[in-house]
């Protein structure tokens, strides 16, 4: 579909909003049981009736790994939301182990979604990786707010997750490069060089982004480099090998079928994530899609990238039609 068809006449007219000071962005008060933080928020164009408010993954990653969004959503018309969650680099970071939860995670979405103005006539929530988990959380919360749902490169299971690295992710890689890595795990040795670069080298840039890691866009890199590991090890484990942390145990596939909004979930052949478990995913939700990418990875916003922004653009025109 043409730009012209969804893209309203006021789209980069941003006259009328109350953020057009400071380009977008607004720092959103959070109240939580240790206090009242702020996060970060930078809205991008305007439409009435179709608003996407991006999870990053981490957990503890950034907004920045999502700015190719730049060069797909505008032309669709589609107005969005980047959103550092607490503890992220552009947001509040206190430093109280117990915010790192679940529970909190999901009722800071809805204070943002309430600030922001999102509601179930325009309000999609998108959630990669450690955001998909986010995303069904808050669905199966508040799903009332929502128009539709996007879950990008996460299975609805820790425990299968793990499964699948332990039985396919595993088995493929060099056998002496993992007994290293499992090494300097078993060490906690987490800050070593030696350690990421054998992630990068053995299982990244075959499972997490399918480039040569020297090419890997800058975007990435940033949102790497800015990740808070203070909060991505005790919830998630020291990398994408597995989970080790706090969601060790998170097992949502028996509520599935609670989630009755349009959602499009979406895999790739080279995920991290098992694509044949997250393809099963939009069969268990009421109105469930599910979108392909045959050569991206866990990055396939990236390495699959016309294909993963076609899908996903399609999926949200659709539901702004009335369709099912």
């Amino acid at each position: 579909m043409s730009m012209n068809q969804h893209t309203p006449i006021n789209y980069l007219d941003y006259s009328s909003r109350d953020d057009i000071l400071s380009g977008g962005v607004k720092l959103i008060p959070i109240d939580t049981p240790k206090g009242t933080f702020r996060v970060w928020t930078k809205r991008i164009g305007n439409h009435p009736t179709m608003k996407v408010l991006i999870l990053h993954g981490g957990p503890g990653s950034t907004h920045e790994y999502f700015e190719a969004f730049d060069s797909y959503f505008p032309a669709a018309g589609i107005e969005y939301y980047y959103y550092d969650q607490l503890g992220s680099y552009y947001s509040d970071q206190p430093e109280d182990p117990e915010l790192w939860e679940v529970p909190r995670f999901v009722e800071e979405v809805e204070q943002v979604r309430t600030a922001l103005g999102l509601n179930r006539e325009n309000f999609y929530l998108y959630g990669q990786s450690w955001g998909g988990v986010l995303a069904i959380e808050y669905a199966l919360k508040y799903q009332q707010h929502l128009k539709g749902l996007i879950i990008s490169n996460m299975m609805a299971s820790i425990p299968q997750y793990n499964e699948y690295a332990r039985s396919v992710l595993m088995p493929g890689m060099d056998q002496a490069a993992l007994t290293e890595i499992q090494g300097y795990e078993a060490a906690q040795d987490y800050g070593n060089p030696r350690y990421m670069q054998l992630l990068v080298e053995h299982h990244y840039i075959y499972h997490v982004l399918r480039m040569p890691a020297a090419e890997w866009p800058e975007p990435v890199n940033r949102a790497f480099k800015h990740t808070n590991s203070a909060i991505y090890i005790p919830m998630q484990g020291p990398s994408e090998l597995g989970a080790s942390g706090k969601l060790l145990n998170w097992d949502r596939t028996a509520d599935l079928p609670k989630i009755a909004v349009p959602t499009l979930v979406i895999g790739a052949e080279h995920d991290t994530m098992n694509p044949a478990h997250m393809q099963w995913m939009a069969t268990q939700v009421q109105q469930g899609r599910y979108l392909y990418c045959p050569n991206g990875s866990h990055l396939a916003l990236y390495d699959d990238q016309e294909v993963y922004f076609r899908g996903l653009i399609q999926f949200i025109h659709t539901c702004d039609a009335g369709q099912r």
